[in-house]
């Protein structure tokens, strides 16, 4: 599974990491693991997973974080969070 994680910002993208799990584990410990590893790599707090968010992925995999995600302030936007390749 590869993960596509943006920050963006007015539209423009800010930082970005590919985040790759090819373990044997189950869908959701690869996509909480990603985030994890992206959060620590961007230096970042962990978004919540708000109704709208689970519902999202689960439909599209992909949804985005914005600042009702976050306790602390952040200094974009939305965080964009795609799954680009599944396994």
């Amino acid at each position: 599974m590869r993960i596509w994680i943006k920050e963006i910002k007015d539209n423009h993208l800010i930082k970005d990491l590919v985040v790759e799990n090819y373990e044997d584990d189950t869908r959701t410990h690869k996509v909480f693991n990603a985030l994890d590893k992206a959060c620590s790599e961007l230096d970042l707090s962990h978004p919540i997973w708000l109704d709208k968010n689970v519902k999202e992925f689960s439909n599209h995999s992909r949804t985005k974080f914005g600042h009702d995600n976050f306790i602390d302030d952040i200094p974009f936007d939305y965080l964009d969070f795609l799954v680009i390749e599944e396994d």
